[in-house]
């Protein structure tokens, strides 16, 4: 079992690439058409001063479909790993300071968001879906090479060891 784990990590590596890269273009992409909504989503979490409100609600979607895109082509893997995991860490944060504050609001993380009646929230699976996007992203951040990949980790990874074919 030992032996075939490091042959599995390349398609581990690319299990967790469309999967963190996936989410992040589908939240994106919920979130362009209704700027409002994701201006409503950051506000709702009363953190940011009111001058920072709209140019993070307006970049977030970008930078999300950016980061979800190079990861889906497996283009700069790392840099977009590294970046996600920032991000999530940010998301988990900001969701956390809601929950703890007693805030009764929607997370936006796909579209919508704001103010929510009494028990609508949904925090505790929120933190628990970006802990395990987060968990995707550090493994790609320290294991970039993957298959199915665009950028150059994918001619990184042998089909066999040396030792394999030295072996044989």
């Amino acid at each position: 079992m030992r032996e075939r784990l490091p042959a599995a990590w390349p398609w581990l590596a690319l299990a967790a690439r469309l999967a963190v890269g996936g989410v992040f273009v589908v939240a994106g992409a919920l979130k362009l058409p209704d700027p409002a909504a994701a201006v409503r989503a950051v506000r709702a979490y009363q953190v940011l001063p009111e001058p920072f409100v709209a140019p993070v609600a307006f970049g977030l979607p970008a930078l999300e479909i950016a980061l979800g895109v190079a990861l889906l082509a497996g283009i700069f893997v790392r840099t977009a790993a590294i970046a996600s995991a920032l991000l999530l860490i940010v998301f988990i944060a900001g969701v956390a300071s809601a929950w703890s504050r007693g805030l009764q609001i929607d997370c936006g993380c796909f579209g919508d968001g704001g103010p929510v009646a009494a028990g609508e929230t949904a925090y505790p699976a929120e933190i628990l879906r970006d802990v395990a996007l987060l968990v995707a992203a550090c493994f790609l951040a320290l294991r970039p090479a993957s298959r199915l990949a665009l950028g150059t980790s994918s001619m990184a990874v042998p089909s066999r060891t040396p030792e394999a074919s030295r072996a044989e």
